[in-house]
């Protein structure tokens, strides 16, 4: 049974790819349009700043000492989620560079042995990673790099895109932000007094409308990019090296550059430590203890600290030496530059917006004129909108939720008090998916994955995002029909 899905989605992509001829020769017109348009993701923040405090000045009383102080105060409040940005990608990165995640991809790349089935097998694996958690998005990474290296003939900026197009599953899955905001005693909502109760995720993830959602991501993305996929002429990683005299698969260290101390006799008591096992591997497992004793009294709870701490202990436990492992974070530290210094510029963005009440005043705009029938797909083009200027689902939750749950409460006003639950719970959830779906479009956290797909290759975002387009309308259509028509 666990061959019978990849089976059908192979065969019945193959079937449709037939059909997509137009879009296939569109896609390129597009991927062609972004690398002759599309500025550095930096230059994109540094516009969508300016924008912002144009748009700010203009539609609310803020002076321009009030936008400048918003922007600073906001330049901030991300500081913790980037550091923990920083750190899921290099402890993650550094299990990649272990010698049983090399084992494990060589025996996977015995059977992932041609273009088509290395898209198939990285969709997959990627919608089902993201649904643990956005985290592991790095995971979906990793995986794609080291079969990019090891197959022939794989389209690697098409590559790339498929990769990040799975992180879009993570809304539904069990670390989506909203939902668990909205089951956490005392969040904002019950602090401001917009609502006096906490929605359980039963009624926001555990629903049909999010079931769909699920189904939706594990069939339609990997039968499209399949479909989709480049047919001659494939950029792979082998042309785009930026050391031409280097083979692919360099992103590994050799053995011989960590020293083993079975294969080396230590010299100095530093050696003997760098090289000791019995210093490491006891905090390892110390870690892993730890980590099963938390699973066994919270359940399968995950959130960003844990999933952290997992990936290193993990990454130590695999190592199994000092030395090896500070190899192995070095090198997966190299390339995190995007991440450190452009985070604190979104933030900037979220604080204009935030303390500027820019932010509510669209939610409200947006929720005061829906119904009963339109206020799911407002929400949802209003988290998708948002979502340029603040790529983070708990900010812009922040920012829109006020205002919109107010709204759908007003529409909703008379309503038996389950009923008017689940509306608060379309809508917020209408924002979720609407926040996620404009990530195709806005390069910010294709940051996550370039610090492992872009090292040591000649690629840029704009090269990635033309791929998206195709698929972010496509998206866009279903999303809308389902949380506006399906049972919620």
């Amino acid at each position: 049974m666990a061959l019978v899905y990849p089976f059908f989605i192979f065969k019945l992509a193959f079937v449709l790819s037939f059909k997509f001829q137009m879009m296939h020769r569109l896609s390129h017109i597009f991927s062609n349009w972004f690398k002759a348009w599309m500025p550095d993701a930096f230059v994109f923040a540094l516009a969508l700043t300016l924008l912002c405090m144009l748009v700010v000045g203009f539609i609310t009383p803020a002076t321009p000492l009030e936008i400048l102080e918003a922007w600073y105060k906001g330049f901030w409040d991300l500081l913790e989620f980037g550091m923990q940005m920083v750190l899921i990608l290099v402890t993650g990165y550094a299990i990649a560079l272990s010698s049983p995640f090399q084992k494990m991809i060589n025996r996977l790349a015995l059977h992932v042995n041609t273009p088509t089935r290395v898209y198939l097998v990285v969709m997959l694996a990627g919608a089902v990673f993201s649904f643990v958690s956005w985290s592991w998005i790095v995971i979906t990474a990793l995986l794609a790099r080291q079969l990019a290296e090891k197959v022939k003939g794989v389209d690697y900026p098409y590559l790339v895109a498929c990769v990040y197009l799975t992180f879009h599953g993570w809304v539904g899955g069990l670390s989506s932000t909203i939902p668990l905001l909205l089951n956490t005693p005392n969040n904002f909502l019950i602090q401001q007094g917009v609502i006096d109760y906490t929605l359980p995720t039963s009624k926001t993830l555990a629903t049909p409308l999010n079931l769909a959602f699920i189904i939706f991501i594990l069939t339609v993305p990997p039968i499209l990019m399949v479909a989709l996929r480049p047919r001659s002429n494939p950029l792979t990683i082998e042309k785009l090296l930026l050391d031409q005299s280097k083979q692919p698969n360099s992103l590994v260290p050799k053995k011989k550059a960590v020293p083993h101390p079975q294969k080396s006799i230590p010299t100095t008591p530093s050696d003997l430590m760098n090289q000791s096992r019995w210093l490491l591997m006891p905090l390892a497992f110390m870690g892993l203890f730890y980590l099963g004793y938390h699973f066994y009294f919270n359940g399968f709870s995950l959130d960003l600290p844990i999933m952290i701490f997992a990936f290193l202990m993990v990454g130590m436990a695999f190592h199994q030496t000092p030395i090896r492992y500070v190899l192995a974070m070095k090198k997966a530290s190299a390339n995190i530059s995007g991440i450190v210094f452009q985070y604190p510029f979104y933030a900037g963005i979220m604080g204009i917006m935030l303390y500027t009440g820019l932010g509510e005043m669209i939610g409200q705009l947006l929720g005061n004129i829906g119904t009963v029938s339109t206020y799911p797909a407002y929400s949802f083009l209003a988290g998708a909108l948002i979502n340029f200027a603040i790529p983070s689902a708990g900010g812009e939750f922040a920012v829109l939720a006020p205002g919109i749950v107010s709204a759908v409460q007003q529409i909703g006003e008379g309503l038996p008090q389950p009923e008017l639950s689940s509306m608060i719970a379309r809508a917020s959830m209408a924002i979720a998916y609407g926040e996620s779906l404009t990530n195709l479009l806005q390069p910010f956290f294709l940051l996550t994955i370039t610090p492992v797909m872009f090292q040591g290759v000649k690629i840029q975002i704009r090269d990635v995002l033309g791929y998206l387009f195709i698929p972010f309308f496509i998206y866009l259509i279903l999303e809308l029909l389902l949380v506006s028509y399906f049972p919620m």
